[in-house]
């Protein structure tokens, strides 16, 4: 996509960030895929055997590209967060991709890198209870079914009631938001349930999920947040990481407004505020 090339471009041309703050993912063993996903459903999608069915719920075109772009996006989630251990704050400039099943990939995703980062490190000792807020405008189907039995990882997703997918999965915490729902009543929400969380769950790992479709201009998103009301929802997550001392990696998920500087500006918002909150 596009705003995959140009929100670097602005982030530097602005200076919110250098050429050194960026970094390009290591290879990911498979063993951390595997971890996650059915091994049959890698070979699956490493040997292009998917069947006509099982690519059209992917929403892409199959190709050995498209498979190591994503393998490559999975990389930069897991190091995302091991930079999150180090620096309190890690994010992936992609990722988000949680539609996608143990087994099956859906909705533009192949792979599921909030939960491929979270068995990573719950797997190697770095973290004992992750929670993943999912702020996309669409559930985190994938992401909620991954880890429904799960007490390590709680699933908090806030979304479009009426928005894809249509059957929702069940999250540790869903919160569907009617349609038009704008600024003050999803950020007082947003609030209550947040503070709420960490303090009963007390996770030491937070993956935070920070779509903007969640925007007014969104073509598909249905909701009625400004750009200003977006920025405030990122401040509200990544200052409750900061103040708490939790660890926090984002990823960037979803934005299709028609204008790509409102998906660019509200992106880049993640970032400035990441510089302000953390650094």
């Amino acid at each position: 996509m596009e705003k995959y090339d140009l929100l670097p471009e602005q982030l530097l041309y602005e200076g919110t960030v250098k050429e050194e703050n960026f970094f390009q993912p290591a290879k990911l063993d498979d063993r951390w895929i595997k971890n996650t996903h059915c091994s049959t459903y890698l070979e699956k999608l490493r040997n292009l055997s998917l069947s006509k069915s099982e690519i059209r719920k992917t929403g892409f075109p199959l190709s050995q590209q498209l498979v190591e772009r994503e393998v490559h996006i999975m990389a930069g989630s897991v190091q995302a967060s091991l930079y999150a251990l180090e620096h309190g704050i890690g994010m992936n400039i992609a990722g988000g991709t949680h539609h996608a099943y143990a087994e099956r990939g859906e909705g533009f995703c192949l792979l599921n890198d909030i939960a491929i980062s979270a068995n990573y490190l719950l797997d190697n000792a770095l973290a004992n209870k992750v929670l993943a807020v999912d702020l996309d405008v669409h559930q985190g189907n994938g992401t909620a079914k991954l880890f429904e039995e799960n007490t390590s990882v709680f699933t908090f997703s806030m979304h479009g009631a009426a928005n894809y997918p249509m059957h929702k999965e069940k999250s540790d915490l869903d919160i569907g938001l009617p349609d038009k729902t704008g600024d003050q009543v999803y950020l007082n929400i947003l609030s209550e349930n947040l503070k709420r969380l960490i303090d009963t769950f007390q996770p030491d790992f937070m993956i935070y999920q920070c779509g903007v479709d969640v925007l007014e201009t969104d073509k598909i998103g249905r909701l009625g947040m400004s750009i200003g009301g977006c920025k405030q929802r990122d401040r509200i997550v990544l200052e409750a990481a900061k103040a708490n001392q939790i660890p926090i990696m984002c990823c960037m998920g979803g934005g299709y407004s028609e204008k790509i500087s409102h998906i660019i500006e509200a992106h880049a918002n993640t970032f400035r505020l990441a510089q302000e909150v953390f650094f």
